[in-house]
């Protein structure tokens, strides 16, 4: 099927949705998963944020619901989309909203940090899809207000990462609610054994695809490494922000008390910003990414709960403030900015005890990252660095989280990525519907 036509697969109201949004051709991910999702195979999809895997699911979840109309019962959705953070659970909400903003699919969205009252509210009404994230899933599954028996469409989404913050047991949980009839996609990154294990009990006789296997560099980026003593980060990371084309960046650091430690430098400064970590409440957190989104904010100093899954529109520099200590991360977080075509910058701080790190990362990427020796603080001795004065400090494992193995498929698909008029647009992706696989 010629790309071009992989959109014209779908129904009226979902094209004139795509087209509203500016999209004029599909994704890899997108060309190759719609056709099959629309004869209702099941798919194992490794690619990761940034491809348009999103809408290559939402697109044809929204066609088989309205092609196969009915009423869901309260308490008792027809499509199950399970997602690790609030964050991605949010957004994947939105794309649902905006490609279903002509069709009469409803959706909520569900997650923890927040009461949990208007989300058994919206349960009782009667929904199509529920988005939600493990931990409050199981706790309104154990009260009664969620029933999973009535599922068509279950979509896992980022498995690894769910692996990552030990998530596992829990999914597993939710699987054994489910239907053995169903429609099942599973989308994940990388394929550790535990989470190839899964994919294999899940799905029935599934479709596979891979987008850029073994290119984990996003392509459109330019990359840029600044060796730097530590207690010089702050001074530096002002004077990039303040003397450069930064519009709208974001700031990894390795620890929440360093995320609020750097927002207090900045606002200090005169640069508005704000922090996102897993110690902030869910509004704080919901708020920081609007205003962030709307322009409000200048920069936006995130943990790594926001390196996987953020999707938003125009970041035009992603600098790493601390380099993480899992290179596969670093792919993640630079990831975040050379969205939908475009391109963008990363620049990366490196102190003496990050060689380490340094050297993991770039054995990842298989290149050097360049060096930028201009700036007034340059360090030297962070430069040769080598050996013990060299070694990280470690850092304690949070929330159960464990390194992923197995080989790396972080690549971007930047270079066949989805064409869209100038226009700015909401990214997304396409799923479809079609026969339903049988699970014995």
């Amino acid at each position: 099927m010629k790309s071009q036509n992989v959109f014209a697969a779908l129904i009226e109201p979902l094209q004139r949705a795509v087209a509203e949004e500016g999209y004029t051709a599909p994704t890899p991910i997108q060309h190759q998963a719609i056709p099959h999702l629309l004869e209702g195979r099941d798919l194992l999809g490794c690619a990761q944020t940034g491809t348009g895997k999103t809408a290559a699911f939402t697109l044809p979840l929204l066609q088989e619901l309205t092609l196969t109309k009915r009423t869901a019962p309260g308490g008792r959705p027809r499509a199950l989309i399970l997602t690790p953070t609030r964050e991605l659970a949010a957004q994947i909400g939105d794309s649902i909203k905006t490609y279903g903003r002509h069709v009469q699919v409803t959706h909520t969205v569900i997650f923890g940090g927040v009461g949990q009252n208007p989300q058994v509210q919206a349960m009782r009404r009667g929904l199509d899809v529920v988005v939600a994230t493990p931990g409050r899933l199981l706790d309104l599954m154990a009260q009664g207000h969620i029933h999973l028996d009535q599922i068509e469409l279950f979509i896992l989404d980022e498995a690894d990462r769910m692996l990552d913050m030990g998530f596992i047991p829990s999914v597993r949980k939710v699987i054994a609610k489910l239907p053995r009839k169903r429609h099942s996609l599973f989308f994940s990154a990388t394929m550790p054994p535990v989470v190839a294990e899964l994919a294999k009990e899940l799905l029935h006789d599934p479709v596979q695809i891979t987008i850029d296997p073994g290119r984990p560099t996003v392509e459109r980026i330019a990359q840029k490494l600044m060796f730097v003593d530590k207690e010089n980060k702050d001074e530096l990371l002002i004077d990039l922000i303040a003397d450069h084309n930064m519009d709208k960046v974001i700031v990894f650091t390795r620890t929440k008390h360093g995320a609020d430690k750097v927002v207090r430098r900045l606002v200090q400064a005169g640069i508005n910003s704000a922090a996102i970590h897993g110690n902030k409440s869910q509004t704080a957190r919901t708020t920081a990414l609007h205003n962030f989104k709307t322009g409000k904010l200048r920069a936006m100093v995130a943990t790594d709960i926001a390196a996987r899954g953020l999707d938003v529109d125009g970041i035009t520099h992603v600098v790493n403030y601390d380099l993480p200590e899992e290179p596969e991360t670093y792919v993640h977080r630079i990831g975040r900015t050379a969205r939908a075509g475009t391109g963008g910058d990363a620049v990366s701080f490196c102190a003496a005890r990050e060689r380490d790190w340094l050297r993991d990362i770039e054995k990842l990427i298989r290149k050097p990252i360049p060096v930028d020796r201009s700036h007034s603080y340059h360090s030297e001795t962070a430069r040769l660095a080598t050996g013990a004065e060299a070694r990280p400090e470690p850092k304690a494992r949070q929330g159960g989280q464990r390194r992923s193995s197995g080989p790396s498929l972080h690549g971007a698909s930047r270079s066949g990525g989805q064409t869209r008029a100038p226009r700015p647009a909401h990214k997304g992706g396409s799923f479809s519907p079609g026969r339903r696989s049988q699970h014995r």
